[in-house]
């Protein structure tokens, strides 16, 4: 069976779902644009991640995970459907999810399980009762950036309780400080605080029922702005950590007219000053530490609340983050810094620590936990669970390009049949073996990268392998034509 089959995750639907009262715990936390390389037990001896490596210690630690998108709602989406975002159709941020699919959480609770949800969950409206009507029976939400704050349970909470709430926790900072990106506000009201603090909080009410529960905690960083609070701005202080090539406006214009319009957009970037993205670079790490900190937390609780041993415990993000590779911050394209991320698994009793190179998708997440549940996978899925080897030859991801050059302005209207600022065909495509990447932009050109000879993507080879670029141009159009194929077939037929 070759890898452009979907007909694979039939077998994993065909479980036979067992009763709920014996099915297993499941926690989920995740982090918004965490890179693979920022975790000690992936190989950085510079960035301190205690509570994350014992966790790994004890889990199936997968090395080649890839996002189907990305940028943060796309990826979501298709974590909590299985699907791939040009089937889901929510491709772009702050679009409302079309309910056509089955979404995990929903599926759980129709079996039975206690569902919640606390931090950034980022569905559209951003509101609490749209996530209850998602499938969640409880909800604490804090999406993170100001357009949403007047949905944010955390906001609310600070106004309560944090006597220095006039304070804007998004990027006020102190001077003179050492670190310029020392956040003002005190560390027990930052947003990454409260959704420990509520996680806890929630995993001790849910534990103590008598049905299984799933828990998805969200955390908004380590995504920018790089503020983060005492004491963890100086973690890093004398830490010299290794930064990105520095690229100029020949290395540009060699990239595909979508990328270079991501790297130009608004002030352009690639020029950061590297004292201050030294700063940004130890700021990141200082974040990701405190997440940690919460991490261990968040473990040490569910070791008290007792069902640690019947928990299955999830650490991910939905994207990387740039940080001036390739001229660029944030995520939206398909270099590996933004496309491959970590995923860290314990599960007790049902997948072996260690480990675990095979390509994988995020698509993969809901069906493993599906499996783990007792609960049957919808024919819809895509994906596959990580309860069996995969066999996976490549793996794909997308993205629109007008919302990341936008950046969800409205500077460059969108005009049917032209496109956006320049761009006819804004929508790019990506698939990659584990040694090829080819990423696809329709009208703009491409690139073909060798990661095998070239990890850092810097060669481009789009012109000079022009069979390469065939071969993977035809998994793509297999790709695309088979993706959806049982939910577009089978079950419609009437005679």
């Amino acid at each position: 069976m070759d890898d452009f089959s979907r007909r694979s995750f039939l077998q994993a639907s065909t479980l036979t779902a067992t009763p709920v009262a014996t099915g297993m715990n499941v926690l989920v936390i995740m982090f918004d644009q965490w890179r693979f390389d920022c975790l000690g037990a992936n190989g950085n001896g510079l960035i301190w991640t205690p509570h994350l490596d014992r966790l790994a210690a004890r889990s199936a630690r997968f090395t080649n995970t890839f996002v189907q998108a990305p940028v943060c709602v796309p990826s979501r989406i298709s974590y909590f459907t299985g699907r791939y975002p040009h089937c889901h159709k929510n491709r772009v941020n702050y679009t409302p999810y079309r309910g056509a699919e089955p979404l995990l959480q929903a599926l759980l609770q129709k079996a039975g399980y206690k569902t919640g949800s606390v931090g950034k969950l980022h569905y559209w409206p951003g509101t609490n009762a749209h996530a209850k009507s998602t499938g969640f029976d409880f909800v604490q939400l804090d999406d993170g950036i100001p357009r949403t704050d007047q949905f944010s349970d955390y906001v609310a909470w600070r106004r309560r309780n944090d006597p220095q709430a006039q304070l804007v926790h998004y990027n006020e900072t102190e001077k003179g400080k050492g670190n310029p990106f020392r956040a003002k506000i005190d560390r027990q009201y930052t947003p990454t605080a409260w959704t420990g603090m509520e996680t806890r909080r929630m995993l001790r009410e849910m534990a103590a029922g008598a049905a299984p529960f799933f828990l998805f905690s969200s955390f908004f960083k380590p995504h920018a702005p790089y503020t983060v609070p005492a004491p963890f701005d100086a973690m890093y202080n004398d830490v010299e950590i290794p930064l990105p090539r520095q690229v100029d406006m020949d290395y540009i214009r060699s990239l595909p007219a979508p990328v270079q319009r991501m790297i130009l957009r608004f002030k352009p970037e690639y020029q950061t000053d590297r004292t201050l993205l030294q700063w940004m670079w130890r700021s990141y790490y200082a974040g990701v530490t405190m997440l940690d900190e919460e991490v261990g937390l968040i473990l040490d609780e569910l070791e008290k609340t007792g069902k640690a041993g019947n928990t299955a415990v999830l650490a991910l993000s939905d994207h990387g983050d740039q940080m001036l590779e390739h001229g660029l911050f944030g995520k939206n394209v398909f270099f590996e810094d933004s496309v491959r991320v970590p995923m860290l698994m314990r599960v007790p009793g049902r997948m072996e620590g260690g480990v675990r190179t095979e390509l994988v998708e995020s698509i993969d997440v809901m069906p493993t936990i599906l499996e783990l549940c007792g609960v049957a996978v919808p024919e819809s899925v895509q994906g596959r669970s990580l309860l069996r080897a995969s066999a996976r030859e490549m793996v794909f991801c997308e993205n629109i390009m007008p919302e990341v050059i936008t950046n969800g302005g409205t500077g460059y209207p969108w005009v049917p049949g032209k496109g956006i600022d320049g761009i006819r065909h804004p929508d790019a495509k990506m698939v990659r073996t584990g040694r090829w990447k080819l990423n696809y932009y329709p009208g703009n050109g491409g690139e073909l990268y060798d990661l095998e000879n070239d990890p850092g993507e810097w060669r481009n080879l789009y012109r000079s392998e022009p069979g390469r670029v065939a071969d993977l141009k035809g998994a793509l159009l297999d790709w695309l034509a088979t993706a959806d194929e049982n939910d577009q077939i089978a079950k419609h037929w009437e005679i």
